[in-house]
């Protein structure tokens, strides 16, 4: 069986992704467009169950009947039938499985698929405070809750018909056997229900501590060049081992738990066969049951054990469920970048350019430190604005500000005259295209690595783009040329070769407004001196915001802004704020000292 994406799949929407949380019977909605094939599913456990249940009587004949009389044409004709039953149950077996392993993957596919929806539709912020090994978790979680619906769910219906069945048949043969039996079970079932609680609480420790794992052994992997160039081998690995020693004492207390209930639970199972064989036996001796009855019976009860043990186990699934929609629901509660209503999808008055109004913001609420001080601007429509200053001013803090990362936490930031916060961001920032310092290259191919939005390659474009980052010859000179794989499952890159990519990335996309932060750091004079006159070219008319260390980069902007500490110090041009020998000139002057 093979399963492949239709265009519906790309064009649909999430499933189920309103603000309503993932309960079961939220869940269980998954499961109605398939329930032709869970009915299938169904009736192939049924009939399963109702051949197993014959296989009790026909050991009875074989004892009763067969070997009483000494009948041996009789016993071959019931092992024959015996052997039929088998092999119409490993067959309804197989059709089942294949059945369950199709509606598996599909409702798989569509938990993540939503899950993955929701992540793009939260904020840059939920970024900053989540730990990948914390994500890779809850991506974990969906693979549990896709086990509960689709094979726990059907394994109790299963379970649940086969106890009932059984439970008659044994009522029919001895009530006292019936009752020790039903006693039993719930003894076995009051002993596991002592450690729910206890399970929870494990439960979330150790998800807690696998994720710090599981980040920690990232972090590990790929700073792999930065360990040994550091020298720093032996510490990062004895920091990878402590938590390694966290884990396994997370994990050593949830293994003595199962063995403490393990234990008990043999102990009553075993408890209670004995004294149903002993109760059989009796009943043997005194003419109550033959010993054809006596070995179905032994026979019931160890179909009866099975579907008892998987209730017990069907709950704790429950709870192990119920714990993983709880950390799921923690993301689908959370409110979405553009969940308000009524969000503009046009900037009005566009000509007045992006207006920043005594703007506040630190990325801690609570901290003492302002990251942006009461910082009043105007950003002409048209024109290039350089913004400097000295490491940790500002400055790409204020043009994540702008590209409505954060909402600020005082003032207002305006496009043309429409607050950013009343934008609809997936609109706002497709106006935009953005270089920022850690820009992603993606395992694809150079030209989809330019051209990353969902349509088709424009190749005019895509060349015309690459010339003005002039990363063109380059990528002429390799021999897939544009479908060369880059990116960590490609050709390697410079980092200056990359910037070029991402340079291009953002020409390609011919924006009405241009966010550049530190885009030409890793490129050498001549390079940078290029691809400045072609941006320059590709400016005229376009609202440009550059930050920037280089003179060259920032000298012919229209307007140059100087940031100190988060707040703004001066503005002009190069010619302006250099004959005022201020804060620019300091700034100009160190440059040329350090020979940049």
């Amino acid at each position: 069986m093979f399963l492949s994406t239709t265009p519906y799949f790309y064009e649909r929407k999430a499933e189920n992704m309103s603000t309503e949380e993932r309960s079961f019977k939220f869940l269980f909605g998954y499961i109605k467009q398939y329930r032709k094939y869970f009915g299938q599913i169904v009736l192939g456990l049924l009939v399963g169950s109702l051949l197993q249940l014959i296989l009790p009587f026909l050991t009875q004949s074989i004892v009763d009947v067969g070997i009483k009389n000494q009948n041996i044409g009789f016993i071959w004709l019931i092992l024959l039938g015996q052997l039929m039953l088998t092999v119409s149950r490993t067959a309804i077996d197989f059709i089942r499985r294949w059945l369950l392993l199709h509606i598996s993957l599909r409702i798989n596919i569509s938990l993540v698929s939503d899950f993955l929806i929701k992540l793009l539709k939260l904020p840059m912020s939920f970024f900053d405070t989540k730990l990948m090994g914390d994500l890779m978790q809850r991506m974990g979680d969906h693979s549990r809750v896709n086990t509960f619906l689709t094979q726990q769910t059907l394994s109790i219906v299963f379970s649940l018909f086969t106890f009932v069945v059984f439970s008659i048949v044994l009522l029919s043969y001895n009530w006292l056997v019936f009752t020790i039996f039903m006693l039993g079970s719930l003894l076995y079932g009051g002993w596991l229900a002592l450690f729910l609680s206890r399970r929870k609480v494990l439960d979330y420790e150790l998800f807690e501590q696998q994720a710090i794992n599981n980040n920690k052994t990232y972090e590990f992997i790929t700073s792999m060049q930065e360990i040994k160039l550091q020298d720093c081998e032996q510490r990062r690995r004895w920091e990878w081992e402590d938590t390694q020693a966290d884990l396994f004492g997370v994990q050593m207390k949830s293994l003595k738990l199962q063995q403490t209930q393990e234990a008990g639970s043999i102990f009553i199972n075993e408890l209670k066969n004995i004294v149903i064989t002993v109760v059989a036996a009796t009943a043997v001796i005194h003419g109550q049951l033959t010993l054809g009855m006596m070995l179905a019976v032994q026979y019931i009860i160890g179909q009866l054990n099975s579907p008892v043990e998987q209730l017990m186990s069907f709950f704790y699934s429950v709870q192990d469920v119920k714990i993983s929609l709880e950390r799921i629901n923690e993301i689908h509660r959370m409110d979405d970048e553009n969940g308000k209503k009524g969000l503009e999808m046009a900037v009005k008055e566009e000509n007045k350019g992006i207006e920043l109004e005594n703007v506040n913001f630190k990325y801690d609420p609570h901290a003492l430190k302002t990251i942006i001080d009461d910082v009043s601007l105007t950003i002409p429509k048209g024109k290039v604005t350089a913004i400097v200053g000295a490491s940790g001013s500002g400055k790409t803090t204020l043009i994540k500000l702008m590209l409505g990362y954060y909402p600020v936490l005082g003032g207002q930031i305006t496009i043309g005259e429409t607050d950013v916060n009343t934008l609809n961001k997936k609109w706002w920032r497709r106006q935009c295209g953005v270089v920022m310092q850690d820009g992603v290259i993606f395992s694809e191919s150079i030209a989809r690595n330019i051209a990353v939005d969902d349509g088709e390659i424009d190749k005019e474009r895509l060349q015309k783009a690459a010339e003005i980052a002039c990363i063109h010859n380059y990528v002429m000179g390799l021999p897939l040329k544009y479908n060369t794989k880059i990116g960590r499952d490609g050709v390697g890159l410079s980092q200056g070769q990359k910037q070029r990519i991402l340079i291009a990335r953002a020409v390609y996309k011919n924006p009405d407004y241009i966010f550049l932060d530190e885009a030409t750091n890793s490129l050498d004079a001549n390079n940078e001196r290029m691809i400045v006159e072609h941006l320059d070219e590709f400016y005229k008319g376009k609202t440009v915001v550059i930050v920037a260390h280089r003179l060259s980069t920032v000298k012919n902007a229209d307007q140059i802004v100087v940031l100190d500490k988060g707040k703004v110090v001066e503005i002009g041009n190069h010619e302006a704020l250099t004959s005022k020998r201020g804060a620019y000139y300091n700034l100009v002057k160190n440059q040329l000292e350090l020979g940049n």
